[in-house]
């Protein structure tokens, strides 16, 4: 017999010790239940093991080179987020049972340290320059040859990709349009960027390629002229002579590989286009190498939670500077680098303009009464600025002991997020939030006989192309649902 806690889902065999302990009270069965934020990586870490097994099923039936890239490229991701959603839910779950258990309730602990507040990292207009030859890009010599070429970005145990990019001589670097953000982050935060590339000439893009060439080229010839060809073909390819129909590789699909990596962290943040180091990881004899020049321009910025939420408001009385008499009773808003006070608290939530603002910033100084005054009298603190030489003080009355203690708490607070964000607090950054993701297009067919084939004659029903055709189309329609899915999900 079992005893099942379906919120937990927790399985406890009946009569068993643990059970024993359970009814003692030495343990709780809450210890061993998943909190809600675990919850959710599981939800997110089954959800990538069901995509992995839908790509690895379409990687199998890939008829274009460009929907095996596309279909091998969502297979790294998803195997990078597997890895990273299991390693952070071990994690979670050893910083769980040690925190629980390694402390009884009568323990008396040291009192929680403050933490700063989490925000927002967004990298955008990301280019990656390259560096060819003369004799490849001026004079356009040698062997056009093709790479496809994609970011894989990771912040903590989050990971987006960019689009994915085919690069040839005639371009002078990789931009990505992508605008990659990460929701949440602390200032602490390491930003690792991996550069992946494939070349699409590869062998295992093509590995499907020689039966459809053979019937394709056996449609465009004409009936007596491709009978003979195919022949041809399929007999050479049965004695192991022709060039044509290449080896099955181990591992279908084209390989991507990590072609270079970087990592950016707070000291990066900036308003700006910035440029960064890069360490290449790649070399010549790589099929993927590309002559990277090794360095990445992007732009990147954060938004601490203070500066975009307010973190603090409730009514005040406030003593402008110069005025020694006049109290003006106001709804005070803290929220970024401003103490924002308005009529009445309707006026926050309409926009409207403030009566007047009181700046908070890294050297303003605040002092709060005293604590421990007589019944009837206010409660005040003082924000105190300066400017040049002359220094500005506003003083502010709460109406109780508790709003004195929550106003300061919020204040310390938020000189505590602008000391570990840093230049992120001196003003609002722009954040343009990412577009949805749409599933790749098709790319233009070019760089090779086969890819300029076209069937001259339409297929019988019933002949040797109509089965392969079909299959191409379905395929086709099973991966656009795919990657469908994958991109609405992101």
């Amino acid at each position: 017999m079992f005893s099942r806690n379906h919120r937990s889902r927790v399985t406890v065999a009946r009569g068993s010790a643990l059970e024993m302990e359970f009814k003692r009270g030495r343990f709780r069965l809450s210890l061993f239940s998943d909190p809600p934020e675990d919850t959710e990586l599981q939800r997110k870490l089954d959800h990538e093991i069901r995509m992995r097994e839908g790509a690895c099923k379409l990687l199998a039936a890939c008829s274009q080179r460009e929907q095996a890239l596309e279909a091998t490229k969502s297979l790294l991701v998803c195997n990078s987020r597997i890895l990273s959603y299991m390693g952070e839910l071990q994690r979670r779950k050893e910083a769980q049972v040690l925190g629980k258990t390694g402390r009884r309730p009568s323990d008396s602990g040291p009192p929680a340290e403050r933490s700063p507040c989490r925000g927002r990292v967004c990298i955008s207009d990301l280019r990656i320059p390259l560096m060819w030859k003369d004799t490849e890009y001026f004079k356009n010599k040698g062997d056009l040859h093709r790479w496809a070429v994609f970011l894989l970005l990771q912040l903590g145990e989050h990971i987006q990709d960019t689009e994915m990019i085919l690069v040839d001589r005639t371009l002078t670097d990789i931009s990505f349009q992508s605008n990659v953000l990460f929701t949440e982050a602390g200032p602490d935060f390491e930003l690792r960027l991996e550069l992946y590339g494939a070349s699409v000439e590869e062998e295992g893009a093509l590995a499907g390629a020689p039966k459809r060439l053979a019937t394709k080229l056996s449609s465009s010839l004409g009936r007596s002229s491709g009978r003979r060809v195919r022949a041809s073909l399929e007999s050479a390819g049965g004695s192991g002579s022709s060039p044509i129909l290449l080896p099955t590789p181990a591992v279908g699909g084209p390989r991507y590989h990590l072609l270079a990596h970087t990592t950016l962290t707070l000291a990066a943040v900036q308003d700006g286009f910035r440029t960064h180091d890069l360490t290449l990881t790649s070399h010549e004899e790589n099929p993927a190498w590309l002559p990277l020049y090794g360095s990445v321009c992007c732009r990147l910025v954060a938004q601490p939670l203070c500066m975009t939420q307010p973190t603090a408001s409730g009514t005040l009385r406030v003593q402008q500077a110069g005025e020694l008499q006049d109290w003006a009773r106001v709804h005070g808003v803290l929220k970024g680098t401003n103490l924002f006070c308005y009529r009445q608290p309707e006026d926050a939530d309409t926009g409207e303009e403030p009566l007047f603002t009181i700046a908070i910033n890294k050297e303003t100084r605040v002092r709060a009464g005293e604590l421990d005054h007589a019944a009837g009298r206010p409660f005040t603190l003082s924000i105190s600025n300066r400017y040049g030489e002359d220094e500005v003080t506003h003083t502010l009355q709460t109406e109780s002991r508790g709003a004195l203690h929550s106003w300061m708490e919020a204040l310390w607070q938020l000189f505590f997020d602008m000391s570990q964000w840093k230049q992120c607090c001196d003003e609002i950054m722009k954040i343009e939030t990412p577009a949805p993701r749409k599933p790749p297009q098709v790319l233009a067919k070019q760089g090779s006989l086969y890819h300029e084939m076209v069937v001259s004659e339409p297929v019988a029903p019933g002949g040797p192309g109509e089965g392969l055709l079909l299959q191409d189309n379905t395929v086709s329609a099973e991966i656009r649902a795919l990657l469908s899915s994958y991109y609405s999900d992101r």
